[in-house]
């Protein structure tokens, strides 16, 4: 059987994002029921992922969620990959309702939605508590979030999901799921191409073209992409590309200097599971082979 799955993403900003979506809309084993979007201009990323399911051929419902942190300031008001929109078709009016979609549709599938979220948690925050049953009724949540281990050269002590909102992260790290996975960035970053390799790579794939555009806004920033969000996608479907370890994890939400950090405490009794290695030839072997077959 297909695995249910909700994305919620902040496409628009890391072009990681985008292919995590691609990968999702391409993979015969995902059932994708629907999109949600966060952060700033939560509507023109909406817009970002109508243009790769309509690449892709896929009526995929999006909806758009929260703009705004819980109560902190917006840390990512813009979504600059949207400068590109005019060139690709897409739709540009959609449903504002993001929390009430996840509800209904987790509610009409109870135990068999995976919920992957790739973005600050503000949605996802909203969700579980305005229905704290929720959680109870997921299949699973994998969430690209967090620094659970020791930080990777030239990053800080926290990870930006993590910290965009501490206040939603501290509610979803609460909440009881059957499967809370973290996949954070001290393993995420170790699978990494550089603009040169991204470009030979998925040059070949027509759902990669409009992503190609996307990813030379990016490039113009950064030498190289991270596979971070498609990592956590892809451990939903290949659960050997990493390993995992179990335990307990609190968040930082009080003292506003350290908004986000995580202390991890293993116990194998814990309610959290967390990335600890990463096999990155497997990941890119299973990551590319879903477009090549």
């Amino acid at each position: 059987m297909k695995t249910k799955i909700l994305l919620d993403t902040d496409i628009g900003t890391d072009i990681d994002d985008a292919v995590c979506l691609a990968y999702l809309l391409m993979n015969p084993q995902c059932d994708l029921l629907g999109i949600t979007t966060v952060t700033g201009e939560a509507e023109r990323r909406a817009q970002l992922a109508s243009v790769l399911c309509k690449r892709a051929g896929k009526a995929v419902p999006i909806y758009v969620g929260s703009e705004n942190p819980l109560l902190v300031s917006q840390g990512q008001p813009v979504a600059q990959q949207a400068a590109a929109l005019a060139d690709w078709p897409h739709d540009s009016n959609f449903p504002r309702d993001a929390i009430d979609f996840m509800r209904r549709t987790i509610r009409q599938h109870p135990g068999e939605v995976t919920l992957l979220t790739i973005a600050p948690l503000t949605n996802i925050g909203l969700l579980f508590a305005v229905d704290p049953e929720i959680p109870s009724l997921l299949k699973g949540l994998v969430m690209m979030c967090g620094l659970l281990g020791a930080p990777p050269k030239g990053y800080g002590p926290r990870e930006w999901n993590a910290m965009c909102d501490p206040h939603a992260t501290a509610i979803v790290y609460r909440a009881g799921v059957r499967q809370h996975r973290s996949v954070g960035l001290d393993v995420t970053h170790k699978v990494e191409m550089s603009r040169e390799e991204f470009r030979a790579a998925f040059g070949k794939f027509e759902l990669f073209d409009p992503i190609l555009e996307w990813a030379e806004i990016w490039f113009q920033k950064y030498d190289a992409t991270i596979f971070h969000d498609p990592l956590a996608a892809a451990t939903i479907f290949d659960d050997t590309i990493c390993s995992f370890q179990r335990g307990n994890i609190e968040t930082e939400w009080r003292d506003q200097s350290q908004f986000g950090a995580m202390r991890f405490q293993p116990d194998a009794a814990g309610v959290h599971e967390v990335a600890d290695t990463v096999d990155p030839q497997r990941f890119f072997d299973h990551f590319i082979g879903i477009f090549s077959s």
